[in-house]
């Protein structure tokens, strides 16, 4: 009986300790799947404010955490180095003032065009434009220009929004369709001529709501999503310009996939819509700048795991039957809290920082694994934290003057401070490794789980590199070692994101192995060589001379040139 108890309550010492186990993980670079065109968050709405009214400071530190590439003297990432940078074209609601059915002054955005519907001031925006010029500056490959309401001049009502739900479909004016493209095409324009690479134009945003007030935005029935890319398109052309159209934005994976209900049915099953020819109503996707991706957001389908399994799955393969990809384009932890058979906690009450920056990793890696994304940003890069919310809405915390936590909140034009969160470097154990170009390769987690541990691996294009991003939500530690097909490993660094580090460097020796704890996020960086036809690597396993032999086997004076050779019996790369 004594015996028993002692079994148990070893049993469970050791359960509460942390259970440990080892696992070969096996990477098969042959295997593709997407390639990952970027990582990247939204400027909407903060942004500008923070350009204009924040010290120099404290712009300067947070540019630095969104964008830069450069390490401390250990290694430590001072940034997460995002490769594109989303950017909001206003309405012009800003100008309006309380007038703008907008009572939050912080979502009035600004826009180029004067009044005359004819004069262009690019003096506007002024702190969007700070931020720009400093993604431009630390190397931010990628800008999408995105709109979430057409122009004041251009709209029926006069406003940025859909007041009173007056509108079933886009408050544009139906002879607006050419000015609100032409209006978007010259913005692009503008920036690509100022040296950014404006990849991306999006004119539509989340279509199927009706955005009766609070923010910019429009109901948008497919038709009118068609009748405008089409416009759009002209525009591009006329401009000669690379960008590309980026369609729909839809507010959740599965108005992508299916005929939904809710609003009228209204902008649901878009892959079809936009890719089908045979509906010849809404067919877009013979336009010359009209992008292969169908971009969705990642809101409102994650609260099983099922959600993240099977909506996702679904949105890649309407996807993949017409020939395109697809992009998560905005997400944030709107909603209620995920269910407690996720992992998560029994309500956002009980959560931590470090929980909701877990959650968005875990989130990511479902996007990546079963939608298949090309692309993933998030929404939205810098805010105030209100009403408990904690870090479910942004990357950076803006401390605004007079800002307290659980009665009032100071004003963002009074200036403030910015500080980092655990969502920052969560996503930047992928932002900041996995670059674009780089593919999806095959990787297998033996007793993998979206409750346990999850992990994608990347090849670089130059097939010297390989990174593998985990997400450890289990209960055990894992001990583990990397097997891949057909290279040879280099060297091994790691970045580890938990309740306590920030994408903190370590390098591992040759043959150690990594130790995935609980409740962490973990880059695996890896140098690899792909050399080929090794002959009798075991003919001098038994020499401990120090000499050097090739691959061969035959002794060779040093290690000159460069390539792979044996000493101690052990295979270096040089």
């Amino acid at each position: 009986m004594k015996k028993a108890l002692y079994s148990i309550i070893f049993l469970a010492i050791s359960l509460n300790a942390g259970a440990q186990s080892s696992t070969t993980i096996s990477i098969k670079p042959a295997t593709t799947y997407q390639t990952i065109h970027s990582f990247g968050a939204s400027d909407c709405w903060t942004a500008d404010y923070v350009g204009r009214y924040f010290s120099d400071t404290e712009k300067a530190k947070a540019a630095r955490w969104l964008f830069s590439s450069e390490t401390d003297a250990d290694g430590n990432p001072l940034g997460i180095a995002l490769s594109q940078w989303r950017v909001n074209l206003g309405a012009g609601s800003s100008t309006q003032g309380d007038n703008s059915n907008i009572s939050d002054k912080t979502r009035r955005a600004d826009c180029y065009l004067s009044s005359d519907g004819k004069t262009y001031d690019w003096t506007h925006a002024a702190g969007q434009q700070w931020f720009m010029q400093q993604a431009k500056n630390y190397g931010v490959p990628q800008f999408l220009l995105f709109s979430n309401a057409p122009l004041i001049y251009y709209t029926s009502n006069g406003l940025a929004n859909n007041k009173d739900k007056k509108y079933s479909g886009s408050i544009l004016k139906s002879d607006c369709y050419d000015d609100f493209a032409t209006y978007l095409a010259e913005c692009a324009r503008h920036f690509t001529e100022e040296g950014y690479n404006i990849a991306y134009l999006d004119p539509v945003n989340e279509p199927a709501f009706d955005w009766t007030d609070g923010q910019e935005g429009t109901p948008w029935t497919n038709a009118e999503i068609a009748s405008l890319a089409k416009e759009l398109d002209k525009a591009i052309t006329a401009k000669n310009l690379s960008t590309q159209i980026l369609l729909p934005e839809a507010s959740a994976w599965d108005r992508l996939y299916q005929q939904c209900t809710d609003y009228n049915g209204r902008a649901s099953n878009q892959i079809d819509a936009f890719w089908n020819k045979a509906n010849t109503d809404t067919y877009v996707g013979n336009l010359q700048h009209l992008a292969p991706i169908a971009a969705g957001h990642s809101y409102w389908t994650y609260s099983t795991d099922d959600n993240l399994v099977n909506v996702r799955t679904k949105a890649a393969e309407a996807a993949s039957a017409q020939g395109i990809e697809t992009a998560q384009t905005e997400w944030s932890m709107l909603g209620d809290a995920p269910a407690s058979s996720t992992g998560f906690p029994s309500s956002y009450d009980n959560a931590t920082y470090m929980d909701i920056a877990l959650y968005m990793a875990k989130l990511i890696y479902a996007d990546l694994a079963y939608a298949n994304v090309s692309s993933w940003s998030y929404w939205t890069a810098m805010a105030q934290e209100k009403w408990s919310q904690k870090n479910r809405f942004y990357l950076l915390r803006l401390n605004a003057t007079g800002d307290n936590d659980s009665e009032s909140y100071g004003d963002i034009e009074t200036g403030g401070t910015v500080t980092d969160s655990k969502t920052l470097w969560a996503l930047g154990n992928y932002s900041r490794f996995v670059r674009p170009g780089y593919t999806r390769v095959e990787m297998n987690i033996p007793n993998s789980g979206l409750t346990g541990l999850m992990g994608t691996a990347f090849l670089s294009p130059a097939k010297d590199t390989v990174v593998a991003v985990f997400v450890n939500y289990g209960y055990m530690r894992r001990n583990v070692s990397f097997n891949i097909d057909g290279y040879t490993t280099v060297s091994t660094d790691t970045y580890t994101t938990d309740a306590t580090h920030n994408l903190s460097h370590a390098t591992l020796a040759q043959d150690e192995k990594l130790s995935l704890a609980k409740g962490t996020v973990t880059t695996v960086v890896m140098k690899v060589s792909n050399a080929t036809g090794i002959k009798n690597v075991n003919a001098v396993a038994d020499n401990n001379d120090d000499k050097v032999y090739n691959l061969n086997g035959q002794r060779v004076n040093g290690m000159q040139p460069k390539g792979i050779y044996i000493v101690n019996g052990k295979k270096i790369v040089k």
